[in-house]
């Protein structure tokens, strides 16, 4: 495919251009679309962090006064560290009809896309106006999206349409799954561990919820809740870090570890949680507050979003999929920030290009074939929004 046929393909190359892993700022490249959507008398609306670092993006191109169609993206991306690049990750390597780069796929090429379309939008007018939402550090939590939606109480008028632009080759997606994520701490008590009658070991009692939370897992795995549209088509329970411990002579007085449950949209998880809970409290904390009342448990909720789903002929899904130019939708268990819209109160599905499998790795890529069916989607989003 001839890449000059394709007329996002330079935007392509300047949003990848900006290294805004989530532990860097993204100001950079939010100031570069606030300064480009400028250049076309579009106003932007800014949110930023508590540090003044990052930077969320909102605007609306076109008629202020009734509810558009809102296009999103987050702006951060991964890290590269550790991983074996073929090129430099923030230049855009054109080979065998791909493009390659960090962020290609996830998910620089939806906003490259929506940006390159909007001046032949403006130019055949806007009936209906697209809204644009630009956010920080959606890779570590959906953190700054928030902002970005506590903002949009202040806006003339809200989105009646999300389409969120994940990458899922063109397809669309009616549902995701939620993710609560929770650090347990674990406070013992100290000592030498010839004397472990005296102390209490935050290690061990640790060790004994990890144990309960992979039973939990078990359980869901065999008795469901169940939606076959899922892969897996069940809630899961996972244990991904734990630290505990100074030597091997003391009995270790604090442990915490980080566990996530990644919930079908349906299933409530209230009450695993409270499950959770219970069990630390309930059967281990007694015998624990006998050694020293000190002991005990303490929890922090760590960056988590809901799940989204919507009804399959709702207006949101239909005017997604012809968009698309494809009928079929699907269900995703890696979650988005659809779901924070939708609870916000605006319909949302996700769909954009590029192959989700290509996400997170080295030597990220998008096929040219992607960014070409990209083109279409809002070719065709064009001839429903504007005038002629």
């Amino acid at each position: 495919m001839n890449t000059k046929d394709l007329i996002s393909i330079d935007m392509i190359k300047r949003l990848v251009s900006f290294d805004t892993t989530s532990r860097n700022s993204n100001l950079l490249l939010i100031e570069y679309i606030r300064d480009y959507l400028a250049d076309l008398n579009i106003d932007s609306h800014l949110s930023f962090d508590d540090e003044g670092k990052k930077a969320n993006l909102y605007a609306t191109c076109g008629p202020q006064d009734r509810p558009g169609i809102l296009m999103s993206g987050h702006t951060d991306c991964v890290p590269v560290d550790g991983q074996d690049w073929k090129t430099d990750p923030f230049t855009v390597h054109e080979q065998d009809d791909c493009l390659y780069g960090r962020g290609t796929t996830d998910m620089k090429s939806f906003i490259a896309i929506t940006l390159a379309t909007l001046p032949p939008m403006l130019e055949h007018g806007l009936k209906i106006p697209i809204h644009l939402a630009f956010s920080y550090d959606e890779e570590i939590g959906c953190v700054g999206v928030h902002r970005l939606i506590e903002q949009l109480d202040s806006m003339p008028t809200k989105p009646k349409l999300c389409f969120v632009g994940e990458p899922t080759s063109l397809q669309v997606v009616t549902g995701h799954k939620g993710k609560y994520s929770v650090r347990c701490h674990v406070h013992g008590l100290e000592c030498h561990s010839a004397l472990t009658h005296q102390g209490v070991n935050a290690v061990e009692i640790a060790a004994e919820l990890v144990t309960l939370l992979r039973k939990i897992g078990q359980r869901l795995r065999e008795q469901g809740p169940f939606d076959e549209a899922f892969e897996p088509p069940f809630t899961t329970v996972h244990t991904g870090l734990i630290q505990g411990g100074t030597a091997l002579n003391i009995i270790p007085k604090s442990c915490w570890f980080e566990y996530e449950i990644r919930n079908l949209p349906d299933h409530d998880v209230t009450l695993l949680l409270a499950e959770i809970r219970d069990y630390a409290e309930q059967h281990l904390l007694p015998d624990m507050r006998k050694v020293s009342d000190q002991a005990g448990f303490s929890w922090e909720t760590l960056p988590s979003y809901p799940g989204m789903t919507v009804d399959e002929d709702s207006e949101v899904a239909n005017t997604a999929k012809g968009l698309c130019g494809n009928p079929s939708s699907a269900k995703v268990s890696f979650g988005t920030e659809g779901g924070l819209f939708q609870v916000a109160g605006i319909p949302t599905v996700v769909c954009g290009p590029g192959n989700i499998s290509q996400a997170h790795k080295p030597n990220e890529f998008i096929s040219l074939d992607q960014v070409a069916r990209g083109e279409a989607f809002a070719s065709r989003l064009m001839a429903q929004v504007c005038d002629a």
